[in-house]
């Protein structure tokens, strides 16, 4: 898929490549995607074109959580965990 975008020239004065503009955008809407629950990890690593570590790295950068598991995620995988490993 391909997406067009017009940006007034006046919001970016820095006189950034459009290269380098297309890259952040896309990273910033992959963190973005995959903060709301919209992307698996591996689905915004690609989105973004990159890697997963700088992906972590990133998500790191911008406090996003890499593992969003709540108090009864946790407890029913540690559960299933006992239930599967008993001691």
């Amino acid at each position: 898929m391909q997406l067009t975008l017009d940006i007034p020239d006046h919001c970016f004065p820095s006189q950034q490549d459009t290269t380098t503009l297309a890259q952040k955008a896309k990273l910033y809407t992959a963190l973005l995607l995959f903060q709301s629950g919209q992307l698996s990890r591996g689905a915004a690593c690609e989105f973004a074109g990159v890697d997963i570590y700088s992906f972590f790295a990133a998500c790191k950068q911008y406090n996003i959580p890499v593992i969003n598991t709540d108090a009864d995620d946790l407890e029913a995988d540690v559960m299933r965990f006992n239930r599967l490993h008993p001691a």
